[in-house]
């Protein structure tokens, strides 16, 4: 909430500071809709709102009302902390002047890409064919799930685990030592998981269990069902139309990067923080790193407890 609080004042803020200094430029051009302590909310930032929100044509008038509340709620908000002086504060200054570079950096990229053509039947059919764990050969794989906290996953407990047969010889282990734990069910498909992983759980017997360590929990894992769940080139479409044009802005955005970078003098004044010549290696032990989602994939299952980049990572935890 503080966080988010935090946002929308740094959001006013860079508006005002915007006009800092040019009595002109408090003026918004546009219609106005309201007065707040006499500033004024026009049509042109409703319209900017209603664009950002991308809100249907037929739900236009019912979201302009509340858009328009949220509107004049930011503009107390704004007005609130210029009365505290909060624009001079470092943490919201800095928060400024971020939010401005990210807009001006994205506006540039935009005017030098454009928008980018969107592929055509051949190129998607193209994506479709070469991918077939995606589409036309994807498999669904339903998982049981239990979470302890990671700091709870001692050697004794990997030790039982190991012993065990199942997960539910684990959840009996776990209870007679008064260790405690949830129960998850989630369903990947091989469109979600990385090719590794998803080598490796089409492999396992049925029932076979894999730990997956995450952050702040741990997670003994079985596969519980594996079966077909294909797409069609024509469901598909869309989505690989969308990653496909994504993947392009990206190549697009990355190749401008390196001509600017290119023609430009970059000193590092402090030598510790350049770029090392070749990327480190990962130590042996560490996981391996997740896989971007691919198009195809299915939504995830609301009632899963284990993130795609848990399952991602849990390549090194596959017994």
């Amino acid at each position: 909430m503080i966080k988010t609080s935090f946002m929308v004042l740094a959001a006013g803020l860079a508006a005002a500071l915007g006009g800092c200094g040019d009595k002109a430029a408090d003026k918004k051009p546009g219609q106005a809709l309201a007065s707040v302590n006499g500033a004024e909310v026009t049509v042109l930032q409703l319209n900017e709102e209603l664009q950002r929100a991308n809100v249907a044509s037929n739900q236009q008038d019912s979201a302009s009302k509340q858009l328009l509340q949220v509107l004049i709620d930011r503009q107390l908000l704004q007005d609130a902390a210029m009365k505290e002086n909060l624009d001079r504060d470092p943490k919201v200054m800095q928060a400024i002047d971020r939010a401005r570079s990210l807009i001006v950096a994205q506006a540039y990229l935009q005017k030098r890409i454009g928008n980018v053509a969107r592929p055509t039947p051949e190129e998607v059919e193209a994506y479709f064919n070469k991918n077939p764990d995606f589409f036309a050969n994807r498999k669904q794989f339903s998982m049981n799930e239990l979470v302890i906290a990671a700091a709870d996953l001692t050697p004794e407990v990997r030790a039982a685990a190991d012993g065990a047969k199942s997960l539910e010889e684990v959840a009996v282990w776990l209870d007679a030592h008064k260790i405690k734990y949830g129960r998850t069910q989630v369903t990947r498909s091989t469109a979600d998981v990385p090719r590794q992983l998803s080598e490796k759980l089409l492999g396992m017997p049925k029932g076979q269990l894999f730990v997956v360590r995450e952050g702040a929990r741990a997670m003994f894992i079985a596969v519980a069902e594996v079966r077909d769940a294909p797409v069609s080139l024509q469901v598909a479409t869309p989505q690989i139309e969308q990653f496909l044009m994504k993947r392009k802005n990206q190549e697009l955005a990355a190749d401008e990067l390196k001509r600017l970078r290119g023609v430009a003098r970059i000193e590092y004044l402090n030598k510790a923080m350049m770029p090392d010549a070749k990327p480190a290696a990962l130590p042996a032990s560490a996981p391996a790193p997740a896989q971007a989602p691919q198009p195809g994939s299915a939504p995830a299952d609301e009632a899963g407890g284990a993130d795609k980049a848990a399952l991602g990572r849990g390549v090194a935890g596959l017994k």
